[in-house]
């Protein structure tokens, strides 16, 4: 099991905020009542941390880390399908697997309320720190933590939903958050503003004791993303240089076992969310594993099933490429690395894999008297995801030194899958600007194989209708690229809030 007094530290802190701010979903914390108003002799250094831990907690909620961040990040892609029994989920397999949208739909309404709960906890925290204006360094990083959180909540729905409504400010009543969608460049000028402010003030680590939490890497990983997507290609590179120059973070040489408990918080961990589960804690875990688990019976009865690889994502890797049996839990077959024999497909349950990144120990499961993975991390952003990154932005800016430094960087990471075996991934050297991309976009799939990037990748290409179709998922159409707002949300504001023009 993973290093519990480490993380035991930092999340038991959490679990003291649980009990001061609740577990309530948004509509609970909107309708609270406001909170006093401090003065700045009452605040020493430092103390914002618990109400930024609150806003930590909060990166754990459904909506934002379990099922539907797994249904709208990756169902939706080639790599992966609804999953389960043939009878499990039926709406949710047309919705996201076939693009059947609808207005009104579970998944897509808590991917909203727990991004938006987020959002505000995050302004909270910023409010209620600029309203004393402390300005010792400990108070800053709070309020870099809470910046950088809102920033990725937002890059999330922007990139989900398109135009989004702008709620940067402390809300202390739910109508103060009644308000129309911002354009969508209006919500990346935000995004760029707290990501600017969380890269300068975040430290570049922190001590073991707050394992996990939020770095100026992270930040600047977190804003060469939301670049690329915007084909910013300078500030991409620039943000990714950043990372790589740090000299903090390195690719672990075992690529199978970064996704195994005793891979967590690695060399190569930028961004990861925590959790932290056992027989006597079991209110600070996280059910992204759980979502995805071998769905069987008895001793196989690990979670769900859903979010399973499909055979499009098989075929894309190399003959030999290690990364395949990392990524892929074959059923009906004996398993490394914990020599598990996985039940087989069968015609209810027709999957012949699952998704291995987030297969648990059966020791761990045995410790913890649960099946379910609750005590998993859920890696967000790696190195390996950087240096891809960044090779892609060099390649589209062109230039001998960038088509070095992009092959370079591309190398990094087909040498670590490859180790010692000259025989497979042979080393991409051409200089031809198209070969290239075509290569860097071909390794971002495999690499990133069901790490929830592969369907924003296809959007931002440009190539999603072509690639989806090609893959099966023929009734994929351009406008399927941002989701409906809900129905719900609409309904309330009461006429305030107006559907995507495409729905």
């Amino acid at each position: 099991m993973k290093s519990e007094l480490i993380k035991k530290t930092f999340k038991i802190s959490l679990l003291a905020v649980f009990s001061l701010l609740g577990i309530a979903g948004c509509s609970d914390f909107l309708d609270r009542e406001p909170l006093g108003r401090y003065v700045e002799k009452d605040i020493p250094a430092g103390s914002f941390d618990s109400q930024v831990f609150g806003v930590y907690a909060k990166m754990r909620s459904f909506g934002v880390s379990s099922m539907p961040y797994l249904a709208i990040h990756n169902f939706r892609s080639d790599d992966a399908d609804k999953g389960s029994s043939t009878t499990d989920g039926v709406a949710q397999e047309a919705f996201y697997d076939n693009f059947q949208y609808t207005q009104d739909e579970w998944l897509l309404n808590s991917y909203w309320s727990d991004h938006y709960a987020l959002i505000i906890a995050a302004n909270a925290v910023i409010a209620d720190i600029d309203s004393v204006g402390a300005t010792d360094a400990g108070t800053l990083v709070n309020k870099a933590e809470a910046k950088f959180m809102r920033a990725y909540a937002y890059f999330n729905l922007a990139r989900t939903y398109g135009d989004v409504p702008k709620i940067d400010f402390k809300v202390r009543e739910s109508s103060q958050a009644n308000i129309p969608k911002s354009p969508v460049n209006e919500i990346f000028a935000l995004i760029d503003s707290d990501l600017t402010e969380a890269s300068a003030l975040l430290p570049v680590s922190w001590d073991s004791k707050y394992i996990g939490r939020l770095t100026s890497g992270a930040a600047f990983a977190l804003h060469a993303k939301t670049h690329l997507w915007r084909k910013n290609w300078p500030a991409a590179l620039a943000a990714a240089k950043q990372v790589i120059s740090s000299g903090k973070y390195s690719l672990v040489s075992d690529y199978a076992g970064i996704f195994r408990e005793t891979g967590e918080n690695n060399s190569e961990s930028v961004f990861e969310l925590q959790a932290f589960y056992s027989i006597t804690q079991t209110t600070l875990g996280i059910e992204n594993a759980m979502h995805q688990g071998v769905r069987g019976s008895g001793a196989w009865d690990l979670g769900w099933g859903w979010n399973t690889p499909n055979k499009s994502l098989a075929d894309a890797f190399e003959k030999g490429d290690p990364r395949k049996d990392a990524t892929l839990l074959y059923s009906g077959q004996v398993n490394t690395p914990y020599n598990e024999s996985v039940p087989p497909a069968t015609t209810s349950i027709p999957r012949a894999y699952w998704n291995k990144k987030a297969y648990t120990n059966p020791a761990t499961r045995d410790a913890t008297a649960s099946r379910f993975g609750q005590w998993m991390n859920v890696r967000i952003i790696r190195y390996a995801d950087v240096l891809l990154m960044a090779a892609e932005a060099a390649n589209e800016i062109g230039g001998e030194q960038n088509i070095t430094d992009a092959l370079a960087w591309l190398e990094m990471v087909r040498g670590r899958a490859r180790g010692t075996n000259a025989a497979i991934l042979s080393k991409i050297v051409t200089r031809n600007q198209a070969q290239l991309r075509e290569a860097i976009r071909k390794e971002r799939r495999v690499e990133l194989g069901m790490e929830n990037e592969r369907f924003y990748d296809l959007v931002r290409w440009g190539i999603a209708e072509d690639v989806l179709h090609a893959a099966g998922k023929n009734l994929y159409q351009n406008r399927n690229r941002y989701l409906p707002i809900p129905r719900p949300e609409i309904d309330k504001s009461g006429g305030v809030l107006v559907q995507n023009p495409e729905y």
